[in-house]
């Protein structure tokens, strides 16, 4: 189901109805993380194959727990750039606490 959404402000309150259980947030933040973790090994080396190791962590994550845990689409599929602005919201909210993971 496609729902458009005029902004992110918009956007983000459905972003978070689709990552609702606790093992699909720990996917994806976990997955964030390794993301991270590779971009740092690749500004340290500049060996290209550590961009290719951020994506696929990063994405494999977030896979992970939409099919595994949630079961369902990813919203990347519909709205990638409002959902890549999400995880990073929704990490960095785990991060602080504001949001359970």
């Amino acid at each position: 189901m496609s729902t458009r959404h005029a902004s992110f402000a918009e956007f983000y309150p459905y972003y978070l109805t689709q990552h609702a259980t606790v093992l699909c947030r720990r996917a994806h933040f976990l997955g964030s993380s390794s993301a991270l973790a590779a971009l740092v090994q690749y500004v340290d080396s500049m060996n290209p194959w550590w961009i290719v190791a951020a994506l696929v962590s990063g994405y494999g994550g977030a896979w992970i727990g939409h099919f595994f845990y949630e079961k369902n689409r990813p919203a990347s599929f519909s709205r990638p750039l409002y959902s890549f602005m999400g995880d990073w919201v929704m990490y960095w909210q785990m991060l602080t606490g504001k949001l359970s993971w």
